[in-house]
């Protein structure tokens, strides 16, 4: 049995059953779309258990991120990988068509350029060979924008945390560094990168206001987090985010490239 944030997860062999939720159907069409369409880095879907209760998934062999002080998941090349990884996952879900009366556990955001994973993070990234292969735990997919997904990811994986003595922090100029990695492996352009920033700090508000909401209608885990404080620790972050990268995002390989071609180098 693994026991996530969220949810009871159990596995039977090559099996895991999830409990499913009014998005399971969605979710489940959408990793069939993904391995149609080449996308090898998600968990093949079986649908769901008789009785409709559970999700039911492909067991991906290999680690899962849950420690980030483990050198192999903070490493760069297990960075690079993690935004070359989320690339792929958008540009198999670009081709997607919801249908009508589909439900999404996450908000749709809009525009809806691709279909978002929403927790692209360590904790649900498998790794095989020191680097991440695949991305587990769809129950929060949405349609939204590219960035959306991957200011979240970059939050995760760069780690974009305000210092703090239990986090694993990064001293500023580091953390800018590892940004920018991140951006020249997804690819994201110079305009997406002057908006990495403010969009990470209004996706973790975002996410606050949604957990507060569902701790509000009841729902144990959600409560447990907002007892425990995971908003406040979000809202922190988010501050410190916007007063720490919006006046510049992340340079990185595309901006120095537009420099040395313009002559601006040296």
């Amino acid at each position: 049995m693994f026991v996530g944030g969220v949810n009871r997860v159990v596995r039977e062999g090559g099996l895991v059953r999830r409990p499913a939720g009014a998005w399971s159907p969605a979710v489940q069409r959408l990793l069939a779309h993904l391995r149609d369409a080449g996308f090898s880095g998600a968990p093949r879907p079986y649908g769901l258990s008789d009785d409709g209760a559970e999700e039911l998934v492909e067991f991906l062999p290999g680690e899962v991120g849950h420690d980030f002080a483990a050198p192999d998941v903070r490493s760069d090349a297990s960075l690079v990988a993690a935004g070359r990884l989320l690339r792929g996952l958008h540009d198999a879900s670009a081709g997607f068509v919801p249908e009508r009366g589909d439900v999404w556990q996450f908000p749709v955001r809009e525009p809806a350029e691709v279909i978002c994973h929403g927790d692209a993070a360590t904790y649900n990234t498998v790794f095989r060979d020191r680097l991440p292969v695949a991305f587990i735990d769809f129950d929060t997919a949405h349609p939204g924008p590219r960035l959306w997904d991957a200011a979240y990811t970059a939050y995760r994986f760069v780690p974009l945390y305000a210092p703090d003595e239990v986090e694993h922090t990064l001293p500023v100029p580091e953390a800018a560094r590892r940004l920018a990695l991140f951006a020249d492996a997804y690819g994201l352009s110079r305009e997406e990168r002057s908006r990495l920033p403010a969009t990470a700090a209004a996706r973790l508000r975002a996410l606050v206001a949604w957990m507060r909401e569902h701790a509000a209608a009841g729902h144990p885990a959600f409560g447990q987090h907002v007892a425990e404080g995971h908003d406040l620790r979000y809202l922190t972050d988010a501050t410190w985010i916007e007063d720490t990268f919006t006046t510049a995002g992340p340079r990185g390989r595309e901006a120095s490239e537009s420099s040395e071609s313009s002559g601006g180098a040296g």
